[in-house]
């Protein structure tokens, strides 16, 4: 909490704008930049013995997720600068 009543605070004297980001599922949503692959999941059918899948996506608790969405997020944060200035 004290570290959302310093930015808060510093919005405030700035006279920053301010948004919000809803990021519950941002870890869902980031495609893979390397071939990912897994274990076929209990219940699915696989036509060969030891198959396995290729993600496409990142899913939670994946190293490669948190990265990618750093990445992304980076870009972002990077861009919006460039363009005020």
């Amino acid at each position: 909490m004290t570290t959302i009543r310093l930015l808060l605070s510093l919005a405030f004297i700035y006279n920053w704008e301010l948004k919000q980001l809803d990021i519950n599922n941002v870890f869902l949503h980031r495609e893979l930049k390397e071939d990912v692959y897994m274990v076929v999941l209990p219940g699915l059918t696989s036509f060969q013995p030891g198959q396995v899948c290729k993600l496409k996506k990142t899913l939670y608790g994946f190293k490669q997720a948190s990265r990618e969405w750093f990445a992304k997020l980076s870009l972002f944060l990077f861009l919006q600068d460039m363009l005020n200035l």
